[in-house]
């Protein structure tokens, strides 16, 4: 394989990696501050218990994250130095406050978790909330530098020489606010699907134990409501990314869809493959008109195939795969949080059948797959370029060589982090099961015993 194919294979295992770890980062406080709030509004000791077992897992991918994260930014001047000189000079202000983002995340960390039993209820929800805030601000600002690359701004190219360098333009790119939206969202529906799924799955052993049963339940049923929320939220937030794409990135938006005619009323194809030889979508079903309503809210609108583009510009048509998946997982979920929303809420049952137990446990799984999905669609899509219409990728890879062997000790790496994290989670919540937390009393004021 040549550089190229492996910079992107290497810094593509980077990223889908950290990613899991850097959206459950996002998610996760989310759910310890509603678990906090919920505790001090009840006065329900479960709740406490939740935040105090979801901390500690959030303290552990945390340290994971941070190394991975680092890595990512090694690997971006190493492998793209010619990207990398641009984004030095054009779109340096995201790097530059994202390491006071992490700040605040990484300090009001640690005073929640070490100093939670000495300051009060108020100060608790605070120190989460600041941890929420960092957590999600860092995320906001380097998937910005994403959005810039498909949207550029701030800057032009002349004679090969960076000019009329505005980085606030630059920062406010066209597409800031909806893919910031985008990774927010998405996020706090992984963390909520994740103790969704986490909760369902002890449910399911702990069918007889009616006091363990009831815990999990409550935990669940956040899991749930807040999942459905936030999953609705991101197919709306999917819908304006869609119509960014009509406007700035019209191919990559042909072809995640599979279209190589230019038509007005153009159809959805929903599943199927694409076919560049036959130039269709296969065993796809198409939704008369709905892309063009996707598009800018008219069947009218004119949408763009493939074939008003030289070869060269189309991204890979696997992409139509990707985005259907990303699309179907999130419509799945949706319809698993009302299904647990209804059975609870609206028909009041205490109890939930096997079956639909078994259905939750893997929510948090898709809900993981669904943000990978979209991720490796989003950079893959706007291929052949770094920089959208200015900069392609093969012209910024580096040429130093030896990256076949970088991949294949990376991977290990990762695959040893990944397997340390999950046997460090498992010992630790073994060590420590939810019982001994529920059989301590909490008291009526600020709760400290329970920390």
């Amino acid at each position: 394989m040549d550089d190229l194919v492996l910079a992107r294979s290497l810094f593509g295992t980077t990223m889908g990696f950290h990613i899991i770890f850097a959206s459950l980062g996002v998610g996760l406080p989310l759910m310890i501050l509603i678990a906090e709030l919920l505790f001090q509004k009840t006065k329900d000791h479960d709740y406490a218990v939740m935040a105090k077992r979801w901390t500690k897992g959030q303290a552990v991918l945390l340290g994971v994250a941070i190394p991975t994260g680092t890595i990512a930014g090694v690997q971006l001047a190493l492998l793209w130095p010619g990207f990398m000189e641009v984004i030095g000079r054009v779109m340096a202000l995201p790097f530059q406050i994202e390491i006071y983002a992490f700040f605040v995340e990484a300090l009001f960390m640690s005073i929640y978790v070490y100093a939670a039993d000495r300051i009060s209820p108020r100060m608790r929800i605070v120190s989460v909330s600041l941890v929420l805030f960092g957590a999600a601000a860092s995320a906001i600002l380097i998937t910005n530098v994403h959005a810039f690359e498909g949207t550029p701004a701030g800057f032009r190219i002349e004679n090969g020489e960076i000019v009329d360098v505005d980085p606030w333009a630059a920062f406010f790119n066209p597409s800031f606010i909806v893919t910031a939206g985008h990774v927010v969202v998405s996020a706090f529906m992984t963390g909520a699907f994740v103790i969704a799924s986490i909760s369902a799955y002890k449910m399911l052993r702990n069918l007889k134990n009616d006091r363990l049963y009831r815990f999990h339940r409550k935990a669940l049923m956040m899991g749930l409501i807040v999942g459905g929320i936030f999953s609705f939220l991101t197919a709306l937030n999917g819908h304006e990314s869609a119509q960014l794409l009509h406007e700035y990135q019209p191919e990559k938006l042909a072809a995640a869809e599979g279209l190589f005619e230019t038509q007005r009323y153009a159809p959805l194809s929903v599943g199927g493959f694409t076919d560049r030889e036959t130039q269709e979508v296969k065993w796809g079903i198409e939704i008369p008109w709905a892309l063009s309503f996707l598009a800018d809210n008219s069947f009218k609108t004119e949408v763009i195939g493939l074939n008003d583009f030289p070869e060269e510009y189309w991204p890979p048509l696997f992409v139509h795969t990707l985005f259907n998946a990303m699309v179907g997982i999130g419509s799945l979920l949706i319809f698993l949080s009302l299904i647990g929303f209804f059975w609870f809420k609206i028909l009041k049952r205490p109890h939930f059948p096997k079956w639909m137990l078994v259905l939750f446990v893997p929510s948090g799984i898709l809900s993981m797959l669904a943000i990978e999905f979209g991720w490796i669609f989003a950079c893959t899509g706007r291929q052949p370029w770094v920089i959208y219409r200015l900069l392609k990728t093969e012209d910024v890879v580096t040429a130093s060589g030896q990256i076949g062997t970088l991949f294949i000790l990376f991977t290990l790496v990762y695959a040893i982090l990944g397997l340390a994290v999950i046997l460090v989670l498992v010992y630790y919540f073994k060590r420590n099961p939810v019982e001994k937390e529920l059989d301590k009393p909490a008291s009526d004021g600020d709760s400290v015993s329970v920390y």
